[in-house]
């Protein structure tokens, strides 16, 4: 039997990298997949690929930024599969490569907005209706650099510190109602956004690793714990960070 079958889990930021290898386990291990994402084109692209290989999917464009969109991504997908069990909140963005003095108000709302203020929204909407059919699972994407900070990216790690904050926040106060909170801090993996991390740093995405595992991670690897987090296999697991950065926040020495 299948780690998800007769299950229905919903993804944001499934339109590539992580977002898209999450999404394609679940509906590899029997989830019906919500492929939740503003990039249209590429999310679409997502669902085919889920339905290639047998899965059920459903595309829905939404902007992270809006709270409408995000509670009528939760309406939508329920409309369309009959409940919720599983989210992966993952949407996000690097921000602009600012420090603390550079850095200005309209950019630390930007990222904030899209990093933190989205999860706690989507939260708001998802546990609602897991709790509607017994409990759920949830698991957010903060950051690596929380434990192994980056130069100049102040407002990206203050949101990826604030994203564990509110999972375990989320996880202790729903833990005796069968929900499930967890957050997942990817290190360095080959997804477009590496790239943006890399040219904000003015550096290649060779030249961007420091992980004594000499290489970046796949996203698959990082699908791995996402699914695991989410599935029975953890179920005593809650209000976790879990990193999975081939070694990076180890350091140098």
């Amino acid at each position: 039997m299948a780690l998800f079958d007769g299950k229905v889990a919903l993804v944001t930021g499934g339109a590539t990298g992580i977002g898209r290898a999450a999404a394609l386990r679940y509906a590899a291990e029997g989830a019906s997949i919500a492929v939740v994402d503003i990039n249209a084109e590429e999310g679409q692209q997502t669902v085919k690929m889920a339905e290639a290989d047998g899965g059920k999917a459903l595309f829905v464009a939404a902007d992270m930024t809006s709270s409408t969109d995000i509670k009528d991504m939760v309406t939508h997908t329920i409309s369309e599969f009959g409940r919720l069990d599983v989210a992966f909140n993952n949407a996000g963005t690097p921000g602009g490569f600012t420090n603390a003095v550079d850095c200005t108000e309209d950019e630390w709302d930007t990222v904030m907005s899209l990093n933190l203020k989205s999860i706690w929204l989507c939260m708001k909407y998802e546990i609602p209706a897991m709790l509607a059919t017994g409990g759920g699972a949830i698991v957010n994407t903060a950051s690596a650099t929380v434990n192994a900070p980056s130069r100049r990216m102040v407002s990206y790690i203050a949101s990826k510190h604030g994203v564990i904050g509110l999972t375990q926040s989320a996880a202790k106060d729903f833990a005796d109602r069968n929900i499930r909170v967890n957050v997942l801090l990817p290190g360095k993996t080959l997804t477009p956004m590496l790239k943006q991390g890399a040219a904000g740093h003015n550096k290649t995405v060779g030249e961007f690793l420091h992980a004594p595992m000499k290489r970046h991670g796949e996203p698959e690897e990082q699908a791995d714990a996402v699914i695991w987090l989410s599935s029975d296999q953890s179920s005593f697991v809650t209000g976790q960070a879990i990193t999975v950065d081939g070694g990076e926040s180890l350091g140098n020495k």
